[in-house]
């Protein structure tokens, strides 16, 4: 598995796929045809699909302008390339004539064709902590907590770039709680997160426990649809769950940071597992990828902070996955906005249910969470394409909508 650097990226929305993504894609480009004076980028399937909603086009622009590149863009929906459904060609017409094609597979992960096969960095060894499994057996022999393998493999340094992680979080929640206004695009959708934490602070008990943690996960979801900068966990789609949970617990229980640093860890090992042996890209396999990764990430994390086992940590995060198979992505107009923003939070809440869940037992269940991983990928590969970023079914399909917000 590679280092949860990878998976953690700090940049900005709405897209990880579909604007990160082609973003790296074309400062790669750059980076290895400096001369490139002029040039065309052909966008193809989910890519070319939503890319507009997503401000695909924006961020290939904006790089090219930024080093005086002239540059234009095709787009081809109907095209699907066979490695991936998120692909584009970079064509270099000045002062050469030549071509790279990229695909752009989840959570800002970039691949060059040529490279699909190539293994990536290895920092987990796949032997010992390639699945849940292995992870839990290594776990097992060594004495150690999920966040412990990650700093035995990554060094302490990596406790350093969780510092980084967070604090970017931090700051999402507090710009999307003060922001007000209308995100951009043709849905006109104000947001919500502002006036959702004013009126939680008129509930009591656990609804007012509760109304924050959706207070939160909606300013993270609402500065990522704004474009914003935010945390991919696993992607910028699903970026607001883990947060918010997170950020809930550390104000409810007065977590100090460095367990929030180390649950951010945990989550990392969880998603990593994920990214691994499934997807994290809801154009290959649905928003059960995103949103139901976010679920398990969070949730895991949760168990682990209010006390939880080890197996408790991953039945928790079992259960977030588990309970999201089958989910669609499927954008109102290619926008990360609706149901993306709702499910953010409604997932956030049901990460602490998870872990409420999970602690009130002793770990054991029927169903792994590897198993899971398994069926997950087995239904995304089994959805219509339809209904994965296309914006052409499920909830986008729906023509008439109301624009209130």
């Amino acid at each position: 598995m590679e280092s949860l650097r990878e998976l953690f990226r700090i940049g900005y929305g709405p897209s990880s796929s579909h604007t990160m993504g082609p973003r790296y894609a074309v400062e790669r480009f750059i980076s290895s045809h400096p001369e490139a004076r002029k040039v065309e980028v052909a966008l193809y399937g989910s890519l070319a699909a939503t890319g507009k909603g997503h401000l695909t086009d924006k961020a290939i622009r904006d790089v090219f302008s930024s080093h005086d590149i002239d540059s234009g863009i095709i787009w081809h929906p109907e095209i699907v390339k066979p490695f991936h459904p998120n692909a584009m060609t970079v064509f270099e017409i000045l002062p050469e004539k030549l071509s790279e094609t990229y695909y752009s597979v989840g959570g800002g992960k970039v691949v060059r064709q040529g490279d699909e096969k190539r293994d990536a960095d290895e920092t987990y060894p796949d032997e010992l902590v390639g699945s849940m499994d292995r992870l839990l057996s290594y776990c097992d022999e060594n004495g150690l907590q999920f966040w412990e393998v990650a700093i035995e493999f990554e060094g302490t340094e990596i406790l350093e770039y969780m510092q980084q992680v967070w604090s970017v979080m931090k700051d999402a929640i507090k710009r999307g709680l003060e922001a007000e206004g209308v995100l951009p695009g043709a849905l006109h959708l104000q947001r919500k997160a502002c006036q959702s934490f004013a009126k939680s602070k008129d509930f009591s008990g656990s609804m007012g426990n509760a109304s924050n943690a959706f207070a939160y996960a909606l300013a993270v979801s609402e500065e990522n649809a704004g474009g914003g900068r935010i945390v991919t966990a696993p992607t910028c789609g699903s970026c607001g769950v883990l947060p918010s949970v997170l950020f809930h617990l550390m104000k409810e229980y007065e977590v100090p940071e460095i367990r929030i640093l180390r649950a951010l860890l945990i989550a990392g090992m969880i998603g990593n597992i994920v990214k691994t042996n499934g997807s994290i890209s809801g154009a290959e396999a649905g928003c059960q990828a995103e949103i139901g990764v976010a679920c398990a990430m969070a949730g895991g994390a949760a168990a682990q902070i209010t006390g939880g086992t080890i197996r408790q940590v991953e039945y928790a995060a079992e259960m977030g996955l588990e309970h999201h198979l089958g989910l669609t992505c499927d954008p109102l107009m290619g926008l990360v906005q609706i149901p993306c923003i709702e499910r953010n939070a409604l997932a956030a809440m049901r990460a602490i249910d998870h872990a409420t869940y999970a602690l009130m037992g002793d770990g054991k269940h029927k169903i792994s969470f590897d198993d899971v991983v398994s069926v997950m990928v087995e239904t995304g590969h089994a959805l219509p394409s339809l209904y994965k970023e296309t914006s052409k079914g499920g909830l986008a399909g729906i023509q008439e909508f109301s624009s209130k917000g």
